[in-house]
């Protein structure tokens, strides 16, 4: 069963990508999408999770252990590229893995953009609540679809009803 997050969002999909069960990914992946034309046997995807981090806990902190879970499955993980963007009262990490991963019996060089958010609790403004945006793609897809995974990030926003678009 797919998580909720710790704060709702909404969004707008890139035009052209499906929504996915969640509990076809990770366990903690509360939402899904997926492309609609996949590569060499892979199917691109937009996942979105969440949680509340320990105070304290930065985004470089979370992003660290991210890298740790993903080394738990797949081989030669690797950070191509990290940034801290966003403003000090809403700061953003992004950042870029490349991995070799078996999906569906075939192993798959791969690319992972993630964006993490910090965004503040509706209900109790001194909780800080984390987001995490993930694109993963092929190598050889993964640019052709970095740009609809931007417009997908700069579309998020905290909403009161929990509400998707």
């Amino acid at each position: 069963m797919p998580t909720t997050l710790p704060v709702p969002i909404e969004f707008r999909l890139p035009e052209g990508w499906l929504p996915a069960r969640p509990e076809a990914f990770d366990p903690g992946v509360a939402f899904a999408a997926v492309h609609p034309r996949p590569d060499a046997g892979f199917t691109a995807n937009i996942t979105v999770d969440g949680g509340f981090p320990k105070d304290g806990v930065t985004l470089a902190e979370i992003a660290d252990a991210s890298v740790e879970q993903l080394r738990t499955f797949a081989e030669s993980v690797e950070v191509v590229h990290r940034r801290e963007v966003g403003s000090e009262d809403a700061p953003a990490l992004t950042q870029r893995l490349s991995f070799s991963a078996v999906a569906d019996g075939a192993r798959h060089e791969l690319v992972q953009s993630q964006v993490y958010l910090f965004l503040t609790d509706t209900e109790d403004p001194h909780k800080r609540a984390m987001i995490r945006l993930a694109l993963t793609a092929t190598t050889a897809q993964h640019d052709e679809v970095l740009e609809e995974f931007q417009d997908f990030v700069r579309s998020v926003r905290p909403t009161d009803d929990g509400a998707e678009d």
